[in-house]
Order: C-alpha cells, then sequence, then structure tokens
C-alpha cells in the first residue's frame, strides 16, 4: 500500500495557478512533514528562473533541459528556510499532456539529486524507523490530472509506488509550535601542526563542557550533562595550538508537529534538528559571505570578530507555521523580501518580518605570531572556514548523538 498525502488546499489553488502562467512545464519543490502514518504538505514552491528566463513565463520545450543541477542548488537554499520539522518532500511539473508521459524519468533524477545535495550538508543520521519515501508529482496543464508517484530515496534501484494526493482545509493552522533559546559558548581550538592538510582534522573533535544550554521561551527545556564527574577518569590530552574559533551567543530555535496523535519523540527530534541545523546554516551563510567578499587569498593572522546572521521569522497565509530566513546587520527589509519572492514565490510585508534574536558572534583568532612562514601561506582565512564550515557538526556531537534531554512541560 502506498504512502497518502495530505496536502493544505492552498497548494492546490497554487498549482492551478501556475499551470496557466507558465507553459510548456514548470517545476518546482513540495515542503512538509512526513510521519509513520502519513505526510503533509504544506506549500508548493516553483523552481525560480535563471536570468534568461526571466523575460517571459516561458520554460524549455523539452524535458531533457530540465536543470537538475539549478533545482537542486535551490532545494539546498530552501532547506536553509525551514525550521525544525519541515523538510523538502518531493518535486513536482506541471506540463502540457505530450511532455507528461515522459516526465517522470526526470521527476526521479531530480529526486535522488536532492536527496544526494542535502544528504551531504545533513548533520545527524536519519533514525532507523524514519521516512525516506519521496514523492513526485505531476500535474497535467490541460487536464488538471494529477498522479503522485513515490521513491525510496535510501535505495538508488527504488521503483515508483503509488500515492494518494489528497486536498484538506487549514491542514497546519493548528500545529505545535515548539520554541527554545539555546545559550551556546564553543570553543574550537586549531592545532599548530599542519593547519592546511589537518585542519579538518582539529577542528573534529567532541567537545565536553565548552557548551551550554538553557531554555527561556515556551514549555520547552533543553539540558545537558556540562562535566562528567570526579568518578570519571579524564582521557583529556594537551597539544599545541595555533589559534582558536570561538561561538557565542543565543541563538533561537523553532520546530512545528503536526496535530494528529504527535509523538513527544517527534517533537524532540525536530527540535533537536533545528538546534543543530541553524548553528551550521548560519555559520555556512557567515563564511561564504567572507570567502566572497574578502577573497580566497586574503589571510587573517590577528583576533577578529564577525556577527553571525540573525534568526528571522514570516508567517505565510492559512497556516501556524512560519518560515525561517537569516540576515546580517546591515541588510534591509527589501533584501528580505527579494529572497522570499526568488526562493519561496512568496511575497511579504516588512512588518511581517519578526527577527527572533540578538546579534550573535564568531571570534576567529587564527595563528600565533610565532607561525613560521609556510604554516601562514597554507592557512589562508578561505581554507580555515572551509574546514571548519565542513565539519562543524562534530562541535555538535551531543545532540545528533542524543546525549541532551529535552523537556516539554505541557505537551499532549
Amino acid at each position: 500500500m502506498g504512502r497518502t498525502y495530505f496536502v493544505e488546499e492552498a497548494v492546490g489553488q497554487y498549482l492551478s495557478d501556475l499551470s496557466t502562467k507558465f507553459k510548456p512545464y514548470v517545476t518546482g519543490l513540495l515542503i512538509g512533514q512526513c510521519s509513520s502514518q502519513r505526510d503533509y504538505v504544506i506549500r508548493a514552491v516553483r523552481t525560480p528562473p535563471k536570468e534568461e528566463q526571466k523575460e517571459g513565463n516561458t520554460s524549455p520545450s523539452k524535458l531533457e533541459s530540465i536543470d537538475e543541477e539549478w533545482i537542486t542548488a535551490h532545494a539546498s537554499q530552501v532547506s536553509r528556510m525551514l525550521p525544525g520539522g519541515l523538510l523538502v518532500l518531493g518535486v513536482f511539473i506541471i506540463a502540457t499532456p505530450e511532455l507528461s508521459k515522459d516526465s517522470q524519468n526526470a521527476l526521479r533524477k531530480v529526486i535522488f539529486s536532492i536527496e544526494k545535495s542535502l544528504t551531504k550538508r545533513r548533520l545527524w543520521k536519519p533514525a532507523e524507523e524514519e521516512v525516506s519515501d519521496r514523492a513526485a508529482l505531476q500535474v497535467c496543464s490541460a487536464t488538471k490530472k494529477i498522479v503522485c508517484r513515490t521513491y525510496d530515496v535510501q535505495d538508488p534501484k527504488s521503483s515508483a509506488k503509488p500515492a494518494d494526493w489528497k486536498y484538506q482545509s487549514a491542514l497546519s493552522a493548528s500545529w505545535l509550535s515548539l520554541d527554545c533559546t539555546v545559550n551556546v559558548n564553543i570553543h574550537i581550538p586549531l592545532l599548530a601542526t599542519s593547519p592546511n592538510h589537518d585542519l579538518e582534522k582539529n577542528t573534529k573533535k567532541k567537545l565536553r563542557g565548552n557548551t551550554q544550554y538553557s531554555t527561556q521561551i515556551s514549555d520547552v527545556k533543553v539540558l545537558t550533562q556540562l562535566s562528567q564527574g570526579s568518578s570519571h577518569r579524564s582521557t583529556a590530552t594537551v597539544q599545541v595550538c595555533s589559534g582558536s574559533i570561538n561561538l557565542k551567543g543565543a541563538v533561537k530555535c523553532r520546530a512545528y508537529v503536526h496535530n494528529n496523535k504527535p509523538k513527544v519523540k517527534e517533537a524532540v527530534q525536530a527540535l533537536k534538528r533545528d538546534i543543530i541545523n541553524t548553528l551550521n546554516d548560519r555559520c555556512e551563510i557567515l563564511f561564504e559571505d567572507l570567502i566572497i567578499n574578502e577573497g580566497p587569498h586574503k589571510k587573517s593572522f590577528e583576533r577578529v570578530y564577525h556577527v553571525l546572521p540573525q534568526r528571522l521569522f514570516v508567517p505565510f497565509a492559512g497556516s501556524s507555521v512560519m518560515l525561517s530566513d537569516y540576515k546580517f546587520g546591515d541588510e534591509a527589509a527589501g533584501e528580505i523580501q527579494e529572497r522570499f519572492v526568488e526562493m519561496l514565490d512568496q511575497s511579504v510585508q516588512a512588518e511581517d518580518i519578526h527577527i527572533a534574536e540578538e546579534l550573535n558572534t564568531v571570534d576567529i583568532c587564527p595563528v600565533t605570531e610565532n607561525t613560521d612562514d609556510t604554516q601562514q601561506k597554507q592557512l589562508t582565512k578561505a581554507t580555515l572556514l572551509l574546514k571548519l564550515q565542513q565539519n562543524i557538526g562534530m562541535l555538535l556531537h551531543c545532540f545528533s548523538c542524543g546525549n541532551p534531554e529535552i523537556l516539554m512541560g505541557s505537551f499532549h
């Protein structure tokens, strides 16, 4: 028996509107939440047009021209804008009758490409019982006929399975929202030996006692063991470090859970993953910005403070769920509004942009004064930031392995 997708009615109207605007086909993403019993689709978002396509609402006439890489990049950007509990559930295509019969293979390729890309960025391992089916939705622009199939992204040889597509009004109007504030103070030492080649190894370690977590909002509490206690024998070693990176501040975390007999386990998992994702995503955004604006060859051998982008939330009509994004201090509301239009095809009013946090900082002290010339040549800021970007997940090991406890006093 195939899976059942319960879909917000507004998604149906959105797909209908797209079918009249774009010919001969248009692609996009399906956003929602998985559960063991059923899946929920609360948003559909068309693939943003490339520069050459912005002049008119047309697509290339052949499905072979579907840009798999472009759609995958869009999915990666959108995944950053989703709070805990939400994910890219699949893809859709609205095509003319003559193209519809050949669109399933194209969708299959895109689904597996997206999964491969998102898996590389993912800092947590999916649970064994976790749903790995992703949807491929076909809509005929002429007849409006809908065909939904799923593929198991954990199986490269997976064949299509039929799935039910059922519309429901006010699907996510009363979903449960879980909020907490996490106070972070993560110190990352950089070993002095072979900084270029071994920086990955230097930052890939399990840190204890350097991160503090507390809850300030709602009835969610995040508790971690701050020390092992005197009864545990220490295995610490002393190593010479050439510098360090420090992440410090209070970050706003949020997750949503469906209201159809939700389980506490689902809520805990969604919130833990949001804590991991929001730290990783904003560091990625900062590092990308530094590398682009400062260039790959600029060296930094003195202490530098950078402000992490702040998290913000934006509502969308008919739902209690809010979408997320990040802004730098000097970004105007107009830039954020443009990003929502491009990435999520959603118009946002400036007054609806809710900044959730104070400013948080990254303190980078890459090298000491006695670092030799060879090490200085190797340890550019671009190298340092890229290596940290690739391995920051290990700093959050305690979350991905399940050490922290999350308590919800009034969750039913």
